[in-house]
């Protein structure tokens, strides 16, 4: 079983990742940098609470799991 502070850790190395892509993507995507990293913010900010609920459901189901 994985620990709500490994998840929420998990979470936000991954968003952080998200973030850096989004905000290039946005980048390219409006040739504005302030536009770009608004959006990137928003989708992370989105993401990071789906991903961390998403986590601890699947924390709490057994299927699949050995032992």
């Amino acid at each position: 079983m994985e620990t709500r502070r490994r998840s929420v850790v998990k979470a936000i190395v991954w968003n952080a990742m998200g973030l850096a892509t989004m905000t290039l993507v946005g980048l390219f995507a409006t040739g504005s940098a302030a536009v770009g990293g608004a959006l990137a913010l928003v989708n992370t900010a989105i993401g990071l609470a789906l991903y961390i609920v998403y986590e601890r459901i699947w924390a709490g189901v057994s299927w699949g799991r050995n032992g």
